[in-house]
């Protein structure tokens, strides 16, 4: 893992960050594959109305993931990642890039029998931000998750 992410590691980040998690009723690998397939990915990927169009997605340590997500009103929000680490299929994180929207998500796949403890942890560069956007994320990454547990159904 690159060293500035373990220093953010150590830092305490309670608040700037949101912590969401959610028990699908799918195997880790099916989860997992949910997120690593970006034909899949791109069906939930978003809260909901939303869609997203993928033009980069290198699911590797230092590939870029670069997409845009076109929002129910018709607005355009391109988006561009680096991945920091990938230990399938227990483990993605990425640095979201964007100076007025910047943090690092960490997502976690944890085996619970046939089930899956998707943990989701979004650590933003100040508490202000976090507070800043918190009346829209807080309901828009428990949609993701929603999507996601749907999405799921529809990997092989």
């Amino acid at each position: 893992m690159p060293e500035e992410t373990r220093a953010a590691d150590s830092e305490p980040t309670a608040d700037r960050e949101f912590v969401h998690a959610r028990l699908i009723d799918a195997p880790r690998e099916r989860v997992f594959r949910a997120f690593a397939d970006p034909r899949h990915l791109a069906r939930w990927w978003g809260p909901n109305g939303f869609s997203s169009r993928f033009e980069v997605f290198e699911l590797r340590p230092g590939g870029r993931w670069r997409f845009v997500m076109h929002g129910p009103d018709g607005s355009d929000y391109p988006n561009a990642s680096v991945f920091l680490d990938i230990t399938a299929p227990e483990r993605v994180v990425f640095e979201h890039l964007s100076e007025g929207h910047h943090f690092v998500m960490t997502i976690t796949f944890t085996a619970q029998g046939d089930q899956t403890l998707v943990g989701w942890r979004q650590v933003f560069d100040t508490a202000a931000h976090r507070t800043r956007i918190a009346a829209f994320v807080l309901e828009a990454n428990e949609q993701n998750l929603d999507r996601l547990a749907a999405e799921v159904r529809n990997v092989d």
